[in-house]
């Protein structure tokens, strides 16, 4: 696990320590942990193992993909029949989240929980682990429309880009929707908006923290 994923790991875990109302020392013991240790692990002191993912998982009920990924819900119902198919479609039901992703620079999958859930629909093709999720501005325009939706699904290998499509990209200041193009020099990227008034912008691709690819683009606005 690289850098950048154990930093992922561990805002999740230090945002599944909120949701359970505990403080790391209590965590830590519940799990029979050395409290420093785990303190050193959040802090990137120490490593964040394949081993501590799965007794977080087993231990507290939280998805392991979730934690391990990002992708999902941190506690995923389960159910009898597999949740995704729509028995009669090709299509998948597609969670819609009350989330803006243009607001806001925290790791996305910190915010995909079952109360910011406020419908869902059946999208055709879309992969697993893929969400529904808001997007204002007009940057994207005449693509995307200011207030309409977009599903995204995670990206777990930052530097695996599908150079020209649209993603989320999310950086310690500012979460952006953008196309992202190749840049002359390989260790930056060019974000495009699609709007022609606003420039590109260069950035270092050390600088992504977090991308999410846009599988589907729903120029509509809910009205409730």
């Amino acid at each position: 696990m690289d850098v950048t994923q154990s930093r992922a790991v561990a805002q999740r875990i230090k945002y599944l320590i909120e949701k359970l109302n505990l403080n790391q020392t209590r965590f830590a013991r519940k799990l029979s942990l050395d409290p420093a240790n785990l303190s050193k692990a959040l802090n990137g002191k120490l490593p964040i193992t394949a081993g501590l993912i799965n007794r977080i998982a087993a231990d507290f009920q939280v998805s392991k993909r979730w934690l391990a990924t990002g992708a999902g819900m941190p506690f995923e119902k389960p159910e009898l029949n597999p949740p995704h198919r729509h028995p009669d479609t090709d299509g998948r039901m597609v969670p819609i989240y009350d989330i803006d992703v243009t607001a806001g620079c925290s790791e996305l999958s910190l915010e995909f929980t079952t109360d910011r859930i406020i419908g869902s629909i059946i999208l055709p093709s879309v992969k697993p682990g893929s969400v529904i999720v808001r997007v204002s501005g007009d940057s994207m325009q005449p693509d995307i429309l200011d207030g309409s939706y977009i599903a995204v699904r995670p990206v777990t290998d930052p530097d695996c880009i599908f150079w020209g499509q649209i993603y989320v990209v999310v950086m310690d200041d500012y979460r952006m929707v953008k196309r992202v193009r190749r840049n002359s020099d390989p260790d930056k990227v060019n974000l495009v908006s699609s709007n022609p008034i606003y420039d590109p912008i260069e950035i270092p691709r050390s600088k992504i923290r977090h991308l999410y690819l846009v599988e589907a683009i729903l120029n509509l606005k809910l009205q409730c």
